[in-house]
């Protein structure tokens, strides 16, 4: 029986990732240098020791920047592109069929804690998580399955009573590796790459009624 949904944050409630992709590519163009997205994707979902976006054009192609400049024009550029940006379509949905089932809710987040709850806060749906996982509270984020195995021993449940919603191929392994039924939302940028088998993949959350999702997962 389930008994909880946790979601991903960047890419999966509100789509932070593309802008995150867009404001790197713009500012590696101005360096004359191509921001590829098989480049970026190696730290889409996971933490930035793979492949490191800020400091990339200067450790590894030895540009004379300053980092920290170059640091805060992006975040600059991101904060922009994040202006109006809602919860991706289908979330507010299954928030308040979970709630209305009595399920419980968390967040499982490669990001920092404070990063997550800032956008929670301007979206108003702290209030819906009844626990929240993050870098902050893990020495592995995804892909490895820490997050989830914490986020449900925090929410009190088995992981085969949990259902985990993702959009890139880091959270998704992180999810099926835990041992939590897993369903793929990619987002503009994450469906363009390759994902290991998953348990359901939509393209958005619109497309699977929650109720119909329950039955599938109950019975895999």
């Amino acid at each position: 029986m389930i008994k909880a949904i946790i979601f991903d944050f960047d890419g999966t409630i509100i789509d932070t990732e593309t802008s995150w992709y867009v404001a790197f590519r713009d500012a590696y163009e101005q360096y004359g240098v191509e921001l590829t997205l098989e480049m970026y994707s190696q730290c889409i979902g996971t933490s930035l020791h793979t492949f490191n976006p800020y400091e990339y054009l200067v450790t590894d192609l030895h540009l004379p920047i300053d980092l920290d400049q170059f640091r805060e024009s992006i975040h600059a550029r991101h904060d922009a592109l994040m202006e109006g940006q809602r919860m991706r379509d289908g979330v507010a949905t299954y928030l308040q069929a979970a709630k209305e089932l009595g399920l419980k809710v968390g967040v499982a987040s490669s990001s920092k804690l404070k990063w997550v709850e800032r956008f929670l806060d301007r979206l108003q749906i702290k209030h819906d998580f009844d626990c929240i996982r993050t870098a902050d509270h893990v020495k592995k984020v995804k892909p490895d399955p820490e997050l989830y195995i914490q986020a449900a021993a925090c929410l009190g449940v088995q992981p085969f009573e949990a259902i985990a919603i993702e959009d890139s191929p880091n959270g998704a392994k992180a999810a099926m590796a835990a041992g939590i039924y897993c369903v793929v939302a990619p987002n503009s940028i994450t469906k363009l790459l390759p994902f290991d088998p998953v348990d359901h993949m939509v393209g958005s959350l619109t497309e699977l009624n929650f109720h119909d999702l329950l039955n599938i997962s109950t019975y895999k």
